[in-house]
């Protein structure tokens, strides 16, 4: 019982240094163009899919342990997490290489775009030490707690993707490419 107290509190404090650092680093490398590089400008259709991509296995992972395969929601789990790794490398790349593009509606799908894109960005960087102690909850067999804070990191996790989607499909008429 000492070990796993001692465990979940060193997951936390990695989890709070990363749920801090992750967000910082982000917004400065979106401010770094890297010089004499090719734009990255087939990136955007590529992670908007993976964002999809997470979509779908998120509702898949829940569907498999509502049936109760344990197994197949730890692995959809794991990949859904190194899928936003993977986004998260690629949009920062893409933003690096890439000047940023200007949505272009007008009137109310612009308050709509905006309001879908604030969200989406504030609930992302939320998401980080949610998505974290869930799944280091479940690594420390403490399903209970786990299921407990599942039910508010999927609906956001779930958000977070789609919106993801929405976003890309909302502004990729406006790319210089």
């Amino acid at each position: 019982m000492q070990g796993s107290v001692e465990n979940e509190k060193k997951f936390n404090r990695l989890i709070a240094i990363v749920s801090v650092v992750i967000p910082i680093v982000v917004a400065i490398l979106f401010g770094v163009k890297l010089p004499n590089v090719e734009p990255l400008s087939f990136l955007p259709p590529i992670y908007a899919a993976i964002n999809g991509l997470t979509a779908v296995l998120l509702l898949v992972a829940v569907w498999a342990i509502k049936n109760g395969n344990e197994k197949l929601h730890q692995n959809l789990m794991t990949t859904n997490i190194v899928l936003s790794l993977l986004f998260l490398v690629m949009y920062i790349a893409y933003h690096m290489t890439s000047d940023s593009t200007n949505y272009g509606g007008e009137g109310a799908i612009k308050y709509v775009y905006y309001f879908i894109l604030i969200t989406h960005i504030v609930l992302s960087i939320a998401l980080i030490p949610l998505v974290l102690r869930t799944y280091a909850k479940a690594y420390l067999k403490k399903f209970e707690e786990h299921r407990a804070l599942a039910k508010y990191t999927f609906p956001v996790w779930l958000y977070v993707a789609v919106t993801g989607v929405v976003v890309y499909l909302m502004i990729s008429p406006y790319y210089a490419y």
